[in-house]
């Protein structure tokens, strides 16, 4: 082959990749065709190594309105015309090198696919990951990334409402950036990302097209090495202002004048070459694109880099040609360049022209067919040896008040409070429910409707199992929505994995996909969107799998949504979830992957589980008891288990808790700390209201436990927890800035 090497390392590409890519051509490849081959066959806009596995996933239910793949977003009927699009994407490895501007332009890029559909965005969510924050470098990433997230955000104008931050030694040098946006909007506004129209023109909207980002894609497709750094020149600059005039512009186009353009694509990884071939697939057309009519901020731009620059805030909008003034005039007016730079064709090629020179003619159809390797998966020996560890083989706790206030002010427990204060959370002013609970809830203007959205993931239990550990993030994701009193409807998901030619990494990553899919399936939440971040590695090994799960549930009354925080007046206490008819009870192995076993033993490992029907049931469960006005208030059990749980409820709150009656049988450890899957903790007003609960627990075959009140300045549990309110608020709101100080 003539090509070198050099030329197809740069392009992520294999020989063997290389030599398909010339027997589909029956020749082979100018520069240019290359370079866009490389980047759409990437793992990163291609999904070689997962798309072969999302077949397992459901894709359709109650509310759903679009195909998975078929459009930039996923969206959902909410009711009385209006409908939300949301997705999840990842900026890994751009933030690894520049945190700031790699997170910015993650949240940038997240938000083009939700306007590109003609939605307004209305809220962002982010899903991070960090090694621990007593390494100075790990601080320095953490609070770049808080920081591009909150700067761009704010600047663009939409609120940033939630999320979720983790952190282990796993995802040192490889922090995980995940951003999920939601948009809403009439059904009637939404648009397609299509290249629909021959003769149409192809109109470049936005920033000038710059050098930046040149092999994003294929910057995300191979493992991070000590030469990365080499690729900060991949890495994109935002400019969050211009995207705000993108964002009326375009929502502007959808509402008012949805009958002038055929389809509307943001330009995100692989930049123009992307955006356009993959808008010509959609429509099974071809298109002509003339690169000396792209603006440009450098010079002596290439016609290679001006088709795979990433520069950021740029669309392409595909007008009706007898509307082609209408739409320049309607981008003059929010002062944003506009320039048609090609024309829809009939012929299904991808041709590309530098002036009159031709430098690129090639099929549509090779572009988007990026080569496919199912995976083959192997067990590896250290799942089983994770498997062999008992939690229950180290001693009971000894003091177990001291031992929750070290994991309320623990990393992964303390307070997200330094986070989100640094984001505009009200911005737009529609969000009902904040940030520091279990889900934000948003309304839409002008109705009582809205909806609650989510993000969660443990990675310690999917290094464990995969499979179990992926489905509990789904059922806690949805957990998280109910505990607002909103019902699940759909999740996007972000598949970030280690390198996937390795088989214990395609086991991870098969494992998790069958997982995802059996917990949607059990709790009628298909999967509409999402994103595969792959190669998440470093020179000292693989980050833990985590499949971040976005969910979105509906809310028919927004007034009624429910927080986690206790009323403090006398308001009866309730555990609801799995166990033999004694939820408080839990055995030893309910450590395993805890926060707990983490920060104690200094380990991970051990068996864990899930029961899907049992997680379906309880869900149900807290539904129907809100449906009948019995919740004051609802909390997942999570990390830290029902001590922490507990402890949260009341310092949210502002009441102490009495729960000194409760009989804690067995291990406290286990009773206290551990993590069982499926348990929600209620309040409600009054002991007839308490006793109507559980007889609805009963009726659903769900152990129901009464704990106590809400009352006093103590949280007390059995005979075995005794503390403070005071001392348990100082340790949880102040954890994480103790530790940010080194």
């Amino acid at each position: 082959m003539a090509v070198d090497e050099h030329a197809l390392e740069a392009v992520a590409m294999s020989r063997a990749e290389y030599a398909r890519l010339v027997e589909m051509l029956d020749r082979e490849p100018t520069e240019v065709e290359l370079g866009m081959a490389g980047a759409l066959w990437s793992e990163h806009c291609g999904y070689k190594h997962s798309r072969p596995l999302f077949h397992h996933f459901p894709t359709t239910g109650e509310y759903v309105l679009t195909k998975i793949g078929e459009e930039n977003a996923g969206a959902i009927d909410l009711g009385d015309g209006w409908i939300a699009v949301f997705k999840m994407e990842s900026h890994n490895h751009p933030s690894a090198l520049e945190p700031y501007e790699g997170a910015a332009t993650g949240v940038g890029g997240i938000l083009r696919d939700i306007f590109a559909m003609g939605m307004r965005p209305v809220a962002l969510l982010d899903s991070l990951r960090f090694g621990p924050l007593a390494d100075r470098n790990n601080r320095r990433l953490f609070g770049g990334v808080v920081a591009g997230i909150g700067g761009y955000g704010n600047c663009v104008g939409v609120p940033t409402v939630g999320g979720e931050v983790q952190m282990d030694a796993s995802y040192s040098g490889n922090p995980l950036v995940n951003a999920m946006a939601v948009g809403v909007g009439r059904r009637e506004h939404l648009l397609s990302a299509s290249a629909a129209g021959v003769g149409n023109p192809l109109v470049l909207v936005g920033a000038d097209t710059g050098r930046d980002g040149i092999h994003g894609a294929t910057f995300a497709s191979v493992e991070l090495s000590e030469g990365s750094d080499e690729r900060r020149p991949a890495v994109q600059v935002g400019n969050p202002f211009m995207e705000k005039l993108l964002m009326e512009a375009c929502v502007e186009l959808a509402e008012q004048h949805r009958d002038w353009i055929e389809g509307l694509q943001d330009l995100g990884a692989a930049g123009l070459t992307s955006s356009a071939v993959e808008a010509a697939h959609r429509a099974g057309t071809g298109i002509d694109i003339d690169v000396s009519l792209v603006p440009r901020r450098a010079a002596h731009m290439t016609p290679y880099e001006v088709m795979l620059s990433e520069s950021q805030e740029r669309m392409l909008v595909i007008p009706k040609r007898e509307h082609l003034e209408d739409v320049l005039a309607l981008f003059r007016h929010w002062e944003l360049h506009a320039d048609v730079v090609g024309i829809v064709t009939d012929d299904g090629l991808a041709t590309i022209r530098d002036g009159e020179q031709v430098v690129a003619r090639i099929p549509i159809e090779v572009l988007t067919d990026a080569p496919q390797y199912p995976p083959e998966g192997v067990r590896s020996s250290e799942l089983d040896r994770l498997a062999t560890i008992d939690p229950a083989r180290h001693a009971d706790v000894s003091d177990a008040s001291a031992a929750l206030l070290r994991l309320l002010a623990s990393e992964n427990i303390a307070s997200r409070r330094w986070i989100y204060r640094q984001y505009d959370h009200m911005v737009q002013n529609n969000t009902v429910v904040r940030p520091g609970g279990d889900a934000a809830v948003l309304r839409l203007k002008g109705s009582a409707r809205g909806f609650a959205v989510a993000t969660d993931c443990n990675g310690r239990f999917c290094a464990i199992d995969p499979y179990v550990g992926a489905a509990r993030a789904v059922a806690e994701a949805a957990r998280n929505v109910v505990a607002t009193g909103a019902k699940p409807a759909a999740l996007t998901d972000c598949l970030n994995f280690g390198n996937p030619e390795k088989p214990d990494v395609a086991y991870q990553l098969e494992q998790a996909i069958m997982g995802i899919s059996a917990a949607a399936r059990a709790l009628n939440t298909p999967v509409i969107s999402g994103n595969a971040s792959l190669y998440n590695e470093t020179p000292t090994g693989a980050i833990y799998p985590t499949p971040s799960i976005g969910m979105v549930g509906v809310v028919e009354d927004v007034t009624k949504a429910l927080t986690a925080a206790l009323p403090a007046w006398d308001t009866v206490i309730l555990l609801n979830g799995q166990g033999g008819g004694a939820p408080v009870a839990q055995d030893g192995s309910t450590l395993a992957g805890s926060e707990y076993q983490r920060l104690f033993h200094e380990e991970h490992g051990g068996q864990i589980a899930i029961d899907l029907d049992a997680e379906a049931r309880v869900q149900r469960l807290v539904l129907a008891a809100h449906a009948e006005g019995l919740l004051t208030a609802a909390h997942d059990l999570a990390d830290g288990g029902l001590a922490v749980a507990l402890a949260k409820m009341a310092i949210l709150g502002g009441t102490g808790i009495d729960a000194s009656e409760v009989e804690v049988a067995g291990r406290v450890d286990g009773a206290l700390f551990g993590e069982a899957s499926s348990r929600f903790l209620v309040s409600v007003h009054t002991p007839e209201a308490a006793a109507r609960v559980v007889a609805l627990a009963a009726e659903a075959g769900v152990a129901c436990t009464v704990l106590g009140t809400a009352t006093g300045s103590r949280i007390r549990l059995g005979g075995v927890l005794d503390l403070p309110l005071a001392d348990a608020t100082a340790a949880y709101e102040g954890g994480l800035e103790v530790i940010l100080k080194g």
